[in-house]
């Protein structure tokens, strides 16, 4: 692999994992589903041990989540580049739910600090382009 190829992926598996986190506040559960290989694995930081998998279950595990609105901040992004087709990352991602606005007005904040977790990824190039094939999260702090 070239310099260049390690770079391009990084780039893109880097943007994989901000978009997981802006359509995933937008509440668009379909391109967030979208975003994993058919036989992706999800697991919540919430529910580490509970692996959903596949793009149908996983799409349907974010279409049973009661409405609320959601700021995701991601940081620490540390891509590796394993093989022309496949990486994987580790990162740090930040919280913040509330209750949905009334009337599309501002959501209110949820009490309490925001919720801190990490996230470790493996990724797979598809004739799609860069995909979660498993997306894999716990909680930092209780």
């Amino acid at each position: 692999m070239t310099p260049e190829h390690v770079q391009l992926t990084e780039a893109a598996c880097t943007r994989l994992i901000y978009e997981y986190a802006r359509l995933n506040d937008l509440g668009r559960w379909e391109e967030v589903a979208a975003l994993f290989t058919e036989d992706g694995i999800m697991a919540r930081p919430g529910a580490p041990d509970v692996e959903i998998v596949g793009r149908g279950l996983i799409l349907a595990a974010f279409l049973a989540r009661p409405a609320r609105a959601s700021c995701h901040f991601c940081t620490n992004i540390v891509v590796t580049v394993d093989s022309a087709t496949s990486a994987s990352a580790t990162s740090l991602i930040q919280l913040f739910t509330g209750a949905v606005g009334a009337e599309g007005g501002l959501p209110v904040l949820d009490a309490g600090a925001p919720k801190i977790g990490a996230y470790n990824d493996r990724f797979t190039l598809t004739p799609d382009g860069w995909r979660f094939a498993a997306r894999r999260g716990r909680m930092l702090f209780r």
